[in-house]
């Protein structure tokens, strides 16, 4: 038997895309014995998200990883030399042949100690810039002979000439249920018609407090032409009530592929899964992306990159008004022509297979670690 672990958190972007090449190993290794399981935080939300997915878990404690000191960083890093302690028993006990790794904080210790165990590692970034625990990540990747993937192939310049050496450019993994998406299915969701033109709000699994409060304020316009599908999150009772014209949902699972694939124009911010899977559908875009103090500016980056590509249009900071964002909208609406060639450049971006490629890489280790972990 093979065994390959997992490992990632904090976000569903550090958990979806390693379930997609999750399920594409498994589809390629059908009819081998292997086993494959997920390492993650014990009290982060990637617990419910890969169980769903049919995977076992192992929780581990987490310490956030931070560029400067605070209150919180003298028990973080208790928490991250348990998680390594914690982690390297798991990956021992289960005799684990390689580890992929998603990213996230709660990723280090795991990475670390399959470093520690001479397993083999292969890390991922889905962002333009990599984050602080892909940087770490990358460097225990160069000990041990795995690789580390990107989905930009500018992404490398940002990394040591020694790490740059283990990078592969494999594009961000997206799951197959965006790829077999039938937009028929999500019409018949909303009870639409072929006719209706939809726009899709989304700002993350966690919703998004600048996303809402611009679409509050452009509702009128932003439903001239559209009839507006709103991933609201956590703000689901906000105020603004639904109508013929206006959707609200506090969180759409299942039924999001479907959606996205009828959608006409995706507004939204600029975190790597909503931009990969809409691209995978090739869907212009409108992105708002995160900005400021709170983050390391990876959104900034990542719609820099897709509206040079051609594929979005951004907002940014005092540019991310109602008045801008419904002139915006309006204006794709009005553009067929505009829309018909971003959404050409966006279906290109997207159309790369990233789950196939990490998961024909993997496979391939298999054959050539397989069982020497042990």
């Amino acid at each position: 038997m093979v065994t390959i672990a997992f490992t990632g958190g904090g976000t569903g972007g550090h958990v979806y895309p390693g379930l997609a090449v999750a399920a594409e190993l498994q589809r390629r290794l059908a009819g081998r014995d292997c086993r494959l399981f997920w390492i993650g935080s014990h009290k982060g939300m990637e617990r419910i998200l890969v169980e769903e997915a049919g995977l076992e878990f192992f929780g581990v404690p987490a310490g956030r990883l931070r560029r400067y000191i605070t209150l919180k960083t003298v028990p973080d890093c208790f928490r991250v030399i348990a998680g390594f302690f914690a982690a390297r028993q798991i990956l021992k006990k289960e005799k684990a042949d390689l580890l992929f790794s998603k990213g996230g904080f709660v990723s280090v210790p795991p990475c670390a100690a399959a470093v520690s165990l001479g397993i083999t590692v292969f890390t991922h970034e889905s962002d333009y810039s990599p984050g602080l625990a892909t940087r770490i990540n990358a460097r225990l990747v160069t000990r041990t002979g795995g690789r580390v993937f990107t989905s930009y192939e500018d992404t490398a310049r940002f990394l040591p000439a020694a790490v740059q050496r283990a990078v592969t450019v494999s594009g961000n993994p997206v799951r197959s249920s965006f790829r077999s998406a039938d937009a028929a299915r999500g019409r018949a969701f909303l009870g639409l018609g072929p006719q209706a033109r939809i726009l899709l709000v989304l700002g993350g699994s966690q919703g998004a407090k600048e996303i809402n409060e611009l679409v509050r304020a452009a509702l009128s316009e932003l439903t001239r032409y559209y009839t507006v599908v709103h991933q609201t999150g956590s703000a689901a009772g906000w105020g603004t009530p639904a109508s013929e014209r206006y959707r609200p949902f506090a969180y759409i699972k299942e039924e999001m592929p479907h959606l996205l694939a009828a959608a006409e124009l995706v507004l939204g911010r600029s975190g790597a899964g909503t931009v990969w899977e809409s691209a995978a559908l090739g869907k212009p875009m409108l992105l708002v992306p995160l900005r400021g103090s709170g983050t390391r500016g990876d959104q900034v980056e990542n719609a820099c990159f897709f509206e040079k590509a051609g594929a979005a249009l951004t907002l940014s900071g005092e540019n991310a008004s109602p008045a801008n964002v419904a002139k915006a909208v309006n204006g794709l609406a009005e553009d067929e022509g505009k829309r018909l060639r971003m959404a050409a450049a966006s279906l290109k971006i997207g159309a790369v297979d990233a789950s196939a490629r990490i998961a024909e890489v993997l496979a391939r280790a298999l054959d050539t670690y397989g069982g020497e972990n042990r």
